[in-house]
């Protein structure tokens, strides 16, 4: 996937910043109790989810990565690209269901029709 056309979307690194802060400041509490190690996995999770989730579009189709998965979309699949009320991107699949784009926004649509290979077409013109 790893395509000179491949435009990545992913969260605020200042999560991952934040996740790192929290997993510091959490070692004293987690070193008092030995049952308060697992604490330390919350602000771990936060941080791989933070490096790892998003949404890479190339010709081939979205790329959608979580914390634990990744599932890919092929444009075939694709009815429509549109955005919800909070502004964030949300596909519309040809079996009717939809799905939220990882880390995508609203303005970040038409970066997505480019990653596809398509143009956008102005009404004004």
């Amino acid at each position: 996937m790893s395509s000179a056309n491949t435009i990545r979307f992913r969260h605020s690194q200042a999560i991952l910043v934040a996740a790192i802060v929290a997993f510091i400041g959490t070692l004293p509490l987690a070193s008092a109790r030995w049952f308060l190690v697992p604490l330390l996995l919350v602000p771990l999770a936060v941080g791989v989810w933070a490096w790892r989730a998003g949404t890479d579009a190339d010709p081939q189709g979205l790329h959608l990565r979580a914390l634990f998965g990744q599932r890919l979309i092929p444009w075939s699949r694709v009815v429509e690209l549109t955005a919800d009320p909070r502004g964030q991107a949300v596909v519309r699949l040809d079996d009717g269901s939809h799905t939220r784009l990882p880390a995508v926004r609203a303005e970040d649509l038409h970066k997505l029709v480019t990653a596809s290979g398509q143009t956008i077409e102005d009404p004004a013109q």
